[in-house]
């Protein structure tokens, strides 16, 4: 990947000389030089309370995005790692100016002074996180939002005009359910420039996914029937990588449980378990109920803000935990986590974002100079776009990695059609799991290099002689080439560092 990174800065340099004559045009290609070296930036998206906020609290592990019932992300609000604590914020007009900012309950607390919300640009929260050290998370005002200016902020974010580039380098979709407007959300950013594959920078998430039959303790076993049903919908089908559940709420709050939360949990679940379990009926009789304060000594209040927390699945799914054995906080906190579906999002975030970090921010890099040629910039010489935009078509074409990117999105949206036998292994080698040998070739992450190597020239072997078959059709001869050629790859790195393992 380093050779393809080298190549775009190159080429963005080359870029910088060519529009030297439009400030505007160089210092955008600047920032985009600059942006090869920075975390990966992905933005959380979706419909007003779909959960984007709370969400984002449980990535980062910390409660720092407002929370509240109303309509909290009125600005694009960067969230990045940083040695101390600080807001800035960028107005359409005018300088930078710091924020002051104080945390309550529902996360950090950000006053706006005299510049409304509609005239700025974004937030920039730096905060020290070591879950924001390798990605920047972007959140982003709701798309169906009742003011038709803040939906626009996300829509500008996301999918920008021709003279813009992208801003997030991938996105994290939160939906409910699967309404119109979240497939023409997704189909307006998907994009037609390199690799034509936008779903290689998206994932979908089903969010508030303990809601779904009322907060059932089997709620998340519902949602993820629903999700796999998602993933194999038309209507998704190729314009995000995958549909998953997550409770974000559960995530947050196992993120950040504290032993008072745990201890008063604990009283409650000392309570006869008929009792318990008629107050968890509703929202309305757990917060009533006369019959628990009794037993339990737990006041109205307490129970309130016991609900904001963990919500009627996290209290039930709480509650069955501690009957079964938790005892502290960190073992409750962990079992909310796993049964959260958080983890298996982080999962798919490292194997399809953060390792494809420098395929993203050099594909950002390129879409970016793709949109500055299309343009007819005043000042640049003729002959040197000609020669830039050579560059740029010999890098998007000859790359392997968007190759395999090109194809990956013909396979999901069905553009392409393999044999079954052939379709998941062959997506599965082009990255569609990961993209270190071990994910590419189904081996244990921690398979020894000779192992690896072995399977890779196995596989080689093989999709060599399916390109070969004469009964296999032009397109299918295509795939399995690159098949092989993604093959080689792997052997011929492996076989550069021989004491590398198997994970690199």
């Amino acid at each position: 990947m380093t050779a393809l990174t080298d190549s775009v800065r190159h080429v963005l340099r080359r870029a910088v000389t060519v529009y030297s004559g439009a400030p505007e045009v160089a210092e955008s290609l600047r920032d985009q030089l600059d942006r090869l070296d920075e975390p990966l930036r992905v933005a959380i998206a979706g419909k007003v309370k779909a959960g984007k906020s709370t969400l984002l609290n449980g990535l980062v592990g910390e409660l720092i995005a407002p929370t509240d019932a109303g309509e909290c992300t009125k600005v694009v609000t960067w969230y990045r790692d940083a040695p101390t604590p600080q807001v800035v914020s960028y107005p359409d007009s005018g300088p930078p100016e710091p924020l002051p900012l104080h945390r309550d309950a529902n996360g950090l607390a950000v006053r706006l002074r005299d510049v409304p919300a509609e005239r700025l640009r974004k937030l920039v929260v730096d905060w020290p996180s070591r879950s924001l050290r390798d990605v920047t998370l972007i959140d982003t005002p709701g798309i169906a939002s009742t003011s038709a200016g803040v939906s626009r902020r996300t829509v500008n974010l996301l999918t920008p005009d021709e003279d813009t580039p992208a801003e997030a380098d991938a996105v994290v979709y939160l939906m409910r359910h699967l309404h119109v407007a979240d497939a023409e959300f997704l189909e307006s950013f998907r994009d037609q420039g390199v690799a034509k594959a936008s779903a290689v920078n998206t994932i979908a998430v089903i969010s508030r996914a303990d809601e779904v039959g009322g907060g059932r303790i089997d709620a998340m076993l519902s949602a993820r029937r629903i999700a796999r049903r998602y993933r194999s919908s038309p209507a998704l089908r190729g314009l995000c990588q995958t549909v998953l559940p997550v409770a974000g709420l559960l995530a947050a709050t196992g993120r950040t449980l504290a032993q008072r939360e745990f201890d008063t949990l604990a009283t409650l679940a000392a309570a006869p378990r008929s009792d318990m379990d008629s107050a968890l009926l509703s929202t309305h009789r757990f917060l009533r109920s006369e019959r628990l304060a009794e037993l339990s000594a737990v006041p109205a209040d307490f129970r309130h803000a016991l609900l904001d927390r963990f919500g009627l699945y996290g209290l039930r799914l709480s509650m069955m935990h501690i009957r079964q054995g938790c005892t502290d906080s960190t073992a409750l906190a962990a079992e909310l986590v796993r049964g959260s579906g958080l983890t298996e999002l982080q999962t798919v975030l490292r194997a399809q974002f953060t390792q494809r970090r420098d395929l993203l921010k050099a594909r950002t890099g390129l879409l970016a100079v793709e949109r500055v040629l299309r343009t007819r910039i005043p000042g640049a010489e003729p002959d040197a776009v000609a020669v830039l935009a050579a560059e740029v078509e010999r890098i998007t074409s000859g790359a392997h990695e968007f190759v395999e990117l090109r194809l990956l999105s013909a396979l999901r949206c069905g553009e392409l059609m393999l044999p079954d036998a052939d379709s998941a292994p062959v997506q599965r080698l082009l990255g569609s799991e990961g993209v270190t040998a071990a994910a590419r070739l189904a081996l244990p992450s921690d398979a020894p290099s000779d192992a690896v190597r072995a399977e890779a020239l196995t596989q080689l072997v093989r999709w060599r002689q399916r390109a070969e078959d004469p009964f296999a059709g032009r397109p299918q001869v295509r795939v399995y080439r690159a098949v092989a050629r993604t093959c080689e790859g792997v052997v011929a790195s492996l076989d550069a560092v021989p004491t590398s393992s198997a994970t690199r």
